[in-house]
């Protein structure tokens, strides 16, 4: 799944629109996010890893990574 499938999933499930989530963002950092910007983003695959983490935080979700590797 792509990181534009996956935050429109859970804007869905939060009810969330990509243009309030674009205004929440904005308020985390020091740079403005526009409902365009998020989308080009999310569309190019530009989106980078501390967005992707900010996103998952406003939408009140975590990023969990998971060993799948055997222990010996």
């Amino acid at each position: 799944m792509t990181a534009k499938e996956q935050v429109k999933m859970l804007l869905l499930k939060r009810n969330m629109t990509i243009t309030g989530l674009a205004l929440k963002m904005s308020e985390f950092y020091e740079r403005q996010y526009s409902r365009q910007n998020l989308s080009n983003k999310l569309s190019n695959g530009t989106l980078r890893f501390e967005e992707f983490e900010l996103i998952a935080k406003i939408l009140s979700y975590r990023i969990e990574l998971v060993d799948e590797e055997p222990e010996l």
